[in-house]
Formats: C-alpha cells, sequence, structure tokens
C-alpha cells in the first residue's frame, strides 16, 4: 500500500490538540485570503463598476463610463505588475469590464455594461452546484492546490470533501439569490438605479459565501498535504537506494577478500 492509499491519522478532528485547531484555522483563513485576491481584490472587482455607474449618473455618457471603467482595470493591473503582485484577480477584472464594454458598445444599452458579469455569475452558481452533485465540489477544486491537498479530499479525507460540498452549495445558492435579484433590475430597472444595485450587491454576498467556506473549513479536518506526502517518498526512496548500493558495495568488497584469500591459498600451496 502506497502512502496516497492511506487515510490519514488526522481526519478526525476530535483527535487533534487545540494548537493544531487554531493552525488550522490560521491555515484557512490564509488560504481563502490567496484564493480570493482579500481586500484588494474585492476593491479591484468593484472600482470600474462604481466608475462606471458614477459618471453615467452624472452625464448619462455611455463612451466616457466605459472607457473610464476600462482604463481604471488596466491601471489597477499596472500597479500590481509595477509593484510584482500577483495579477489573477486584477487581470479577471480586466477582462470582465472588457466584456461588458464591448456588449455596451455593441447595443448602445449602458444596462448591457453589467451583463457579462451577470451570465458569469449565473454560470458559476451553477456550475458550484453541478459539480458538487456530481461529487466533485467545485470550491474543493479551487482550494486544493492552495492547501497543497490537490484532489486528496476526495478518497482519503471524507470529512473535509463533505466540508467542500456544503461550502459549494453555500456559493451556489448564495449566487443564484444575487442573480434573482439582479436579473428581474436589469428588465425593470432603469441604468442609473440598476447600476447602483449592483454595485451594492457586489461585496456582501462574497462576504457572505467566504464566511461560510470558513466556517465549514474550519470544523472539518485538516487538508492532507500531499506534497510533502511525494517529497518524504522521494527521500525514503534515495534512503532505500543509497542502502542497496552501500549492501552491494559491501558484498562486492567481501568476494574481493574472498577471492583475495583463495587466490593466497593457491599461491601458498604453489
Amino acid at each position: 500500500m502506497t502512502s496516497s492509499d492511506k487515510p490519514s491519522s488526522d481526519t478526525d478532528p476530535t483527535t487533534r490538540p487545540d494548537s493544531q485547531d487554531a493552525d488550522t484555522k490560521a491555515v484557512t483563513e490564509a488560504a481563502l485570503f490567496e484564493a480570493f485576491g482579500g481586500v484588494r481584490g474585492m476593491v479591484e472587482t468593484v472600482v470600474p463598476g462604481l466608475l462606471f455607474v458614477s459618471i453615467f449618473t452624472v452625464n448619462k455618457d455611455l463612451h466616457v463610463s466605459a472607457i473610464a471603467a476600462l482604463a481604471v482595470s488596466l491601471v489597477l493591473v499596472v500597479v500590481r505588475l509595477i509593484r510584482r503582485d500577483t495579477v489573477k484577480h486584477a487581470f479577471s477584472g480586466v477582462f470582465g469590464v472588457a466584456f461588458g464594454v464591448v456588449f455596451a458598445m455593441m447595443t448602445g444599452n449602458a444596462k448591457d455594461f453589467y451583463l457579462p458579469g451577470m451570465l458569469y455569475t449565473l454560470g458559476l452558481a451553477l456550475a458550484y452546484l453541478i459539480t458538487t452533485l456530481a461529487g466533485v465540489p467545485l470550491i474543493g477544486l479551487i482550494l486544493g492546490p492552495v492547501f497543497k491537498e490537490n484532489l486528496s479530499w476526495r478518497t482519503r479525507n471524507p470529512g473535509r470533501k463533505k466540508a467542500y460540498a456544503k461550502a459549494s452549495y453555500a456559493w451556489g445558492l448564495i449566487l443564484l439569490a444575487k442573480c434573482a435579484i439582479l436579473f428581474p433590475l436589469y428588465w425593470w430597472a432603469d441604468t442609473t438605479q440598476f447600476g447602483w444595485v449592483l454595485v451594492a450587491l457586489k461585496i456582501p454576498p462574497f462576504l457572505l459565501a467566504v464566511y461560510l467556506t470558513w466556517v465549514f473549513l474550519a470544523k472539518a479536518p485538516p487538508p492532507i498535504d500531499v506534497f510533502a506526502e511525494m517529497e518524504a517518498e522521494e527521500r525514503a526512496e534515495k534512503e532505500r537506494k543509497a542502502e542497496r548500493e552501500r549492501e552491494a558495495a559491501a558484498a562486492a568488497a567481501a568476494r574481493e577478500q574472498e577471492a583475495a584469500a583463495v587466490r593466497e591459498g593457491e599461491y601458498r600451496e604453489y
């Protein structure tokens, strides 16, 4: 049986000491912060849309509002590049804003600036729910590499898989609720009202989903560090190989000594 087949001794949270619980919670907070961008990621998500609706509220100029939103997204990326920070959240913001600008320019309807993001939110909500029903919760696929556990939670850590399923359901239902508010407003509200409601709904549902994810994972068994296991296996294999080489060298030396003794005996007889 390989280490990848062995059950983890830490899969029962009742057997862990308090210090390990605290460490698990701290690691969970750090992983969520990294995966979802933290405060800065939220700011980069909100600012382009906020700028768009603010300018449009004042002058009703679609082109100026769209260009300003796209420009500030690019500035955020440039700032991250200059600071050599992770740019994935800023880049995703640029792509989202760019699609919104294209949609709005093509239709001439300022509300269409928000349509790609709404469709993405709906698709993401369905992805969370469908993958969970399929036994592969999306939040586990997202956070597994961050926790260095990859997909070990699927077969070796059932308590953690259950936590990922709960978190994915929470994300899916929260995002569906957000869509249930926004899509009717897309048809009924004017652009300014709709834009301000959408900006107001950017952060609270996200924070709620992240908080519930933290709650579920903080109570779950700790992740199995498969990278550490692979490194340990590599070290053990190197040690076994070195031991085999030492044994082979010792055996060769013994055979050489035996052959030398035989030659010496033959020489004396001669």
